[in-house]
């Protein structure tokens, strides 16, 4: 009922019984005090709608972040075992590449991710992997390096060994900057047989 028709039958009450009926004081109160809760009322859901707005657009965006940081850990992960596998060429590759992606390809996978939580957000995206591995009996497959700064961050490398009255094998190791590439972090060993192995790279 309008504000001004219940003023209205109040005063008409007082009025047609000379005042021996007031109108009870909580119909007055309540439309006294109506309009303030439903004003209340009505801000604090506009409150309520604008702080669920906020934690959505923000959670879009978190999302959103995470996702392209995904994506360049991915096509850090693809680039390094695309450089892998141009470093072993066809004749290495043939035979320990099944092995390889089961073996190592997990551990190479996890010091990528380890590095890329060291740099998150925009400067992710200043990760690369660099892409001439080593021929002959170089150790070196790829190296992660900081794209603006030009400084490396990890090295990946893989070394012929043979253990006495053992065949050859291939130690998979990495080197970080962060004690001056010094300590060999193995991934994990290949062996390869009492044959000596082709040159990296060899068709």
């Amino acid at each position: 009922m309008r504000m001004w028709i219940r003023k209205s039958l109040i005063i008409l009450v007082s009025i047609l019984t000379f005042g021996m009926v007031n109108p009870s004081h909580a119909f007055w109160s309540q439309n006294q005090e109506s309009p303030k809760s439903l004003q209340r009322s009505s801000s604090s859901n506009a409150t309520s709608q604008n702080r669920s707005s906020n934690e959505e657009m923000q959670l879009s965006v978190t999302m959103a972040e995470r996702d392209q940081e995904d994506q360049i850990i991915d096509v850090l992960i693809g680039k390094a075992e695309q450089q892998a596998m141009i470093k072993f060429g066809p004749k290495i590759s043939n035979v320990i590449e099944s092995e390889f992606n089961e073996v190592i390809m997990p551990h190479i996978i996890g010091a990528i991710e380890m590095t890329a939580a060291q740099y998150p957000g925009e400067e992710l995206k200043n990760l690369a992997i660099t892409e001439k591995p080593g021929g002959g009996v170089s150790e070196k497959i790829f190296n992660i390096y900081h794209a603006e700064t030009g400084k490396d961050l990890m090295l990946f490398h893989v070394r012929r060994e043979k253990p006495p009255l053992e065949g050859y094998q291939f130690n998979f190791h990495y080197h970080t900057y962060h004690d001056q590439f010094q300590t060999h972090y193995t991934m994990g060993t290949i062996y390869w047989s009492k044959d000596t192995p082709p040159h990296w790279q060899t068709v």
